[in-house]
């Protein structure tokens, strides 16, 4: 899917591309909505979980610069936190920081260059997966 000139997809399209796609019965769909933190967090795709990526490269302040996607978020998937030791950006004053914004939010971090936090990011969406099921009969 590709937005055109949009700067977010919308959950029309989303639907068209699903049918498309041929997602099989319980299956999972990963929605990548691109662009920038303000857009995605307004409009409703359908998603039975939202996961906000933050790379912790762009800084911890992002919660605060944009709490409406903080707030929406079911999961704040932190990444690149290999790169801390040479950053002025913390994982724990982002994952306070998107605490403040939503109090209990599920925070992991993780490094696709180490492997840390992956068996964590499965394990949630394993879980979420179940919980969607079980939700659904």
């Amino acid at each position: 899917m590709n937005t055109g000139k949009g700067c977010h997809l919308k959950a029309n399209q989303v639907a068209e591309a699903l049918g498309a796609l041929g997602v099989p019965q319980r299956g999972i769909l990963f929605i990548e909505n691109v662009g920038n933190f303000v857009c995605p967090a307004a409009f409703d795709l359908g998603e039975a979980a939202r996961v906000m990526l933050v790379s912790l490269t762009e800084g911890d302040d992002k919660p605060l610069k944009y709490p409406d996607i903080f707030a929406c978020a079911d999961l704040v998937l932190i990444t690149k936190i290999d790169r801390a030791p040479h950053l002025d950006a913390d994982p724990a004053v982002l994952e306070a920081r998107a605490r403040r914004i939503k109090p209990g939010v599920e925070t992991i971090r993780l490094s696709i260059k180490t492997g840390e936090g992956m068996e964590a990011w499965l394990a949630w969406i394993t879980a979420a997966q179940a919980r969607l099921g079980a939700a659904t009969g």
